[in-house]
């Protein structure tokens, strides 16, 4: 396992399961050893619907895709970074 196919399993971010860890090497994870995988908490979503990101996803282009504004998207996702969306991740898409 790696933390970043562990945090697309279990819905969060590899940032988060990092966080979680500090003591943990990522990049030597040994069979066996237990480490902590936060639950990722879905955004509220009630003007729109909520949306995994995939590989090569931005702003710019859930906007076109959904016809939407990248100012309305970032306004349903106070606190996301849309210069670093992480495939797997939840946002809300509003209409």
């Amino acid at each position: 396992d790696t933390y970043f196919l562990l945090a697309q399993r279990f819905g969060t971010t590899v940032a988060a399961i990092q966080a979680a860890n500090p003591g943990v090497d990522p990049n030597n994870l040994q069979i066996g050893q237990v480490i902590c995988i936060p639950f990722a908490v879905p955004p509220q979503c009630p003007n729109g619907f909520l949306y995994t990101i995939q590989p090569g996803d931005t702003y710019f282009l859930l906007a076109q895709r959904f016809g939407t504004t990248v100012a309305a998207i970032q306004a349903a996702n106070p606190g996301v970074d849309p210069n670093n969306l992480q495939i797997g991740q939840v946002i809300c898409i509003p209409f």
